[in-house]
């Protein structure tokens, strides 16, 4: 259960991870602009765009792995593959955004499928 826990909490601070590329693209786009950063956002193009796309994918797949995760734990569910699907969402999760920033496509994607399937994996095997 501690493999579960650690990705849980590596999966949490992922969406905060991918904000780094967004704020270095924001940076460049005239300084980081604190008093209306969702405006600045929306005027971001290429890296920018794709880094705040990641950013904004990350917290999307932590609201599909963290119930995942506690179901497995509320269930008692904690076995060796669990922990492998837990492992491999965040695996897959770390190469998406990695992916995206380099506008890679069709592996991001191919990932992406990964991660998701991985956590709805986890649900599946933790229904009583």
């Amino acid at each position: 259960m501690i493999i579960l826990t650690w990705c849980l909490f590596i999966a949490a601070l992922l969406p905060l991870v991918a904000k780094g590329p967004v704020a270095y693209a924001m940076n460049k786009l005239g300084g980081y602009n604190n008093n209306h950063p969702r405006e600045q956002q929306s005027k971001l193009t290429g890296f920018g765009a794709r880094a705040l796309a990641a950013h904004q994918n990350a917290f999307e797949s932590l609201m599909i792995f963290a119930p995942a995760v506690l179901l497995a734990i509320a269930t008692q569910n904690t076995g060796e593959n669990i922990v492998l699907l837990a492992v491999m969402h965040v695996c897959a999760r770390v190469a998406y955004n990695i992916l995206y920033l380099v506008n890679i496509d069709k592996l991001r994607t191919l990932v992406w499928f990964v991660a998701t399937i991985s956590s709805f994996s986890i649900m599946w095997q933790s229904i009583p």
